[in-house]
């Protein structure tokens, strides 16, 4: 095989695995964007009074939830060789 051959299936390769990664990252805050807005609507529901702050804090943990989310789709465009 040629050395332009390797190359690119080397750089396809890597791709694939970077969309793999991605996958894999964007599990876990899947996983935390429902459990906060699922907690929030509960607490919601439980305090009405409250409703305010809650609502803030609901939106600054979905915000925290997707930056991770972010980074696990820059991370592999950045480590690729």
């Amino acid at each position: 095989m040629s050395a332009e051959l390797v190359n690119l299936a080397a750089a396809t390769v890597a791709g694939r695995l970077g969309a793999i990664a991605y996958g894999l990252a964007a599990i876990g805050p899947g996983v935390g964007i429902g459990l906060v807005f699922g907690h929030s609507i509960e607490a919601m529901a439980r305090q009405p009074e409250a409703m305010p702050i809650i609502r803030t804090n609901m939106f600054l943990g979905f915000a925290l939830c997707e930056v991770l989310a972010l980074l696990g789709l820059v991370v592999p465009f950045v480590f690729s060789s």
